[in-house]
């Protein structure tokens, strides 16, 4: 019997088989897609998630990043990362940076679909495995956390991402946030001379049709070559009831998400496989869902409040002004997203923290 089986081969997934190689487990990771996966991404890492993949071993290649800019219209105003350095980094590039630290930990990857599991109180079977305990990291609309009852489907009105990557110079080392009446554009440079640049909105339409709302960034890029295939996600509000059910864990997307607003996703994901870890080591699986809120509560806060205060158009219009008038509160929410996420302690059942 293996100690644990990760069902999803992406970041979440590959971050929890590098933490659960570390701390001594025979682990082992289910994938049905076979080689360097790609997805919709805004590509953008902050600080925290830099420091986070650094202390699994992981650096991969990118663009580094000084900031984050707001931009609406001929209004701008920007604030600087104060702990460190972010990267601009493709998706790819990053599946492979973490396949790469995998196969070097030892850690066997499998192709093969899962669409459900059997457990009972001594371990779980999946994907033809046995194993005590099963991190679910398949994503966003994990079919694991159907299977097992926890999906929560929201019928209120619903944001999809879209990115495309254009062969073109990089004109700012800071993450550009583009803000129109009904869509956001964030442009992440993943390289000097190529940038991501990915569409959130609450409206149908072609990547081109939302684009258009962007007059200076259609400047910008016109004429550029495409590099690759666009890239589409979503819904992407998705929640669950639990983080836990008997001994399979949710980790990453596939344990709930609030929205790519505020670039968050990577961190979250390094910092809650760490924490799924320390659970099955500890044989303690209820710990989780205690950790997993705790550190998703500052993501969760500010996500859903940016996306309350942008949903009202008057509000949305009002939000880069008002950024420029109060420089120390922009610069103050930019440092709070720019902090890691820390799974070094666990909550005790009596609800108090312990080192």
């Amino acid at each position: 019997m293996k100690d644990l089986v990760v069902v999803g081969g992406g970041p979440a997934g590959l971050a929890t088989a590098l933490h659960a190689a570390r701390a001594g487990l025979d682990v082992t990771v289910l994938e049905q897609r076979a080689g360097t996966v790609d997805k919709a991404c805004g590509e953008g890492l902050m600080p925290g998630a830099v420091a986070a993949l650094a202390d699994l071993g992981v650096d991969p290649a990118g663009h580094d990043l000084l900031g984050i800019r707001y931009v609406a219209g001929a209004r701008r105003v920007e604030a600087d990362f104060r702990s460190g350095r972010g990267r601009g980094v493709r998706r790819t590039t990053l599946h492979d940076a973490l396949s790469r630290a995998v196969a070097a930990a030892g850690v066997g990857v499998e192709h093969v679909g899962v669409h459900g599991l059997e457990q009972d109180d001594e371990g779980v079977t999946v994907g033809g495995h046995r194993a005590r305990y099963v991190v679910a990291a398949d994503g966003l609309h994990s079919p694991l956390r159907r299977s097992l009852g926890l999906d929560r489907p929201r019928r209120r009105q619903l944001r999809r991402g879209l990115r495309r990557h254009y062969a073109v110079r990089t004109w700012s080392d800071h993450v550009e946030v583009h803000w129109a009446r009904d869509a956001e554009a964030y442009v992440t440079p993943v390289a000097d001379d190529l940038v991501g640049v990915a569409v959130l909105t609450t409206r149908t339409g072609s990547y081109d049709d939302h684009l258009a709302a962007f007059p200076e960034l259609l400047d910008r890029v016109a004429g550029a070559a495409r590099s690759g295939s666009d890239r589409g996600a979503g819904p992407l509000r998705q929640d669950a009831t639990a983080r836990t059910a008997g001994r399979v864990l949710l980790v990453g997307d596939a344990a709930g998400y609030v929205d790519a607003l505020t670039g968050e996703g990577i961190a979250l994901a390094v910092a809650q496989a760490g924490a799924a870890v320390q659970a099955v080591a500890r044989g303690d699986v209820a710990a989780y869902e205690q950790d997993w809120r705790r550190l998703t509560r500052r993501y969760r806060w500010l996500t859903s409040a940016l996306l309350g205060a942008t949903s009202r158009r008057s509000s949305r219009s009002a939000l880069v002004p008002t950024a420029e008038r109060l420089p120390w509160l922009f610069g103050a929410t930019v440092d709070a997203l720019a902090r890691p996420a820390h799974a070094g302690t666990h909550s005790s059942p009596t609800g108090q923290s312990a080192g």
